[in-house]
């Protein structure tokens, strides 16, 4: 048989209890070889007129060829033609069926958040200009207060695909700068909250610049929604690039927290940057997190297709302690700035992808690193900050881990200890 011949007729086949399960299929014929393909099953009290299923008798009959006695149902075809038994059980059917019906559910979708992105787009990415008025408000007024101390400014750069990053800078007024250090704050965080670390760096020579990141602080973007991490790292290695344009000649260190260690250190593994800077300090890096539910980790690749910008409660720890110091989180959580809200669902999909990448990538670590953590973090792993110091290559690394201390170190009680360990690291490591 030289043509391909496509013939729709009832077949037989048994499921695991031995029941006998009617289905039609097609039955491809082509060159003397014949293909069954199903579709969906149904039972014998379902029957058409025009193609009545086969008898039992007859099934007893193709039985008995099979030479085994034990009266096991075989696929029939008709013909001259070559046989092949395929046996398709009742859940791969269910899977097959489950596998449509994501697929249909993604089209039908589609269109309703290409509206949604479309929207967004139209007014200006989701960004709140209000965010940026305040934080620019905050850097005049409390830059006046301490301009005996330090020269505060603010400053704006665009990105390649048009956003607006909003950062700032802290410039010793008596003291000859020696270095440079440049911020990354943590998720939901900005700037602002790390001025005291930047007074304390001044004070030692070492100029401060710090960026919000994307959907952060004065920065562009839907409040505490990250489309990418990647879209971090590429902006922290463009402002790297800006600060070290203006202040040739002076080494440079790169200070992240959180999600912002995350960024330093994935950044700190192209090669570009590696030889640009001259070593990095990282708090609390989120080199491994822990989602509330297994559940959650295998459905947020969906989950941040369709939904992005969902804030899903049930990854948000609520009450969930990151400082031992009531003060600090007062003032954390009622800051207009910081987002309080349930953690997005594209956000969170986006944590888990880097902290799997620097996993995968701890021995191409190679440039001077000190980390800290607090054994007591529930938001970080402290095990992932010992397995980052064990896995990295480099040959200048340090570790300090301290027992019963929270997430947010520099907001700790114990916050001047921890600042003299990060300015002791990098003074050891600046010519004076």
């Amino acid at each position: 048989m030289n043509c391909l011949t496509t013939l729709r007729e009832p077949l037989i086949c048994s499921n695991r209890t031995n029941k006998t399960v009617h289905s039609f299929g097609y039955k491809i014929l082509f060159k003397n070889i014949s293909i069954i393909a199903f579709d969906f099953p149904f039972y014998p009290k379902i029957s058409r007129k025009s193609t009545p299923p086969i008898s039992t008798a007859a099934m007893d009959s193709k039985t008995a060829e099979n030479g085994t006695g034990k009266g096991v149902p075989m696929m029939l075809t008709s013909g001259v033609s070559g046989r092949i038994n395929v046996l398709l059980s009742l859940h791969a059917c269910k899977a097959l069926m489950m596998m449509l019906f994501n697929a249909m559910l993604l089209v039908l979708l589609l269109p309703f958040r290409r509206r949604k992105v479309q929207c967004l787009e139209k007014n200006g990415g989701g960004v709140k200009v209000g965010r940026r008025g305040m934080a620019i408000r905050r850097v005049v007024q409390e830059g006046e207060d301490e301009k005996e101390e330090t020269i505060r400014k603010y400053s704006l750069f665009g990105t390649s695909r048009g956003d607006i990053m909003f950062t700032q800078s802290w410039t010793p007024v008596s003291t000859k700068v020696r270095g440079l250090v440049v911020i990354l704050h943590g998720l939901n965080e900005h700037s602002g909250r790390y001025k005291y670390l930047a007074k304390q760096l001044n004070g030692n020579g070492l100029k401060a610049y710090a960026m919000d990141w994307i959907g952060h602080g004065g920065s562009d973007g839907l409040h505490g929604y990250v489309p990418s991490l990647d879209l971090a790292v590429s902006d922290m290695k463009s402002f790297l690039e800006k600060v070290l344009a203006e202040n040739p000649g002076l080494p440079c260190f790169c200070f992240g927290h959180s999600t912002g260690g995350a960024i330093v250190l994935k950044a700190a593994l192209d090669a570009k940057v590696n030889s640009s800077i001259s070593g990095i300090v990282v708090t609390s890096p989120a080199v491994g997190v822990q989602p509330t539910h297994p559940i959650l980790s295998a459905l947020a690749p969906i989950f941040a297709f369709l939904l992005p910008r969902y804030q899903l409660s049930a990854a948000n720890k609520r009450g969930m302690a990151v400082s031992r110091d009531p003060q600090a989180l007062e003032a954390k959580y009622s800051d207009p700035l910081v987002f309080t809200g349930s953690i997005r669902v594209r956000t969170g999909y986006e944590i888990l992808k880097i902290t799997a990448f620097l996993q995968q990538n701890l021995r191409k670590l190679t440039v001077p690193f000190l980390v800290l953590h607090g054994t007591a973090d529930t938001v970080t792993d402290p095990e992932a900050s010992q397995m980052l110091h064990h896995g990295a290559t480099s040959s200048d690394k340090s570790i300090k881990l301290y027992k019963g201390l929270l997430h947010d170190l520099l907001f700790e009680p114990e916050k001047e200890d921890i600042l003299k360990d990060i300015i002791d690291w990098l003074n050891s490591r600046v010519q004076r």
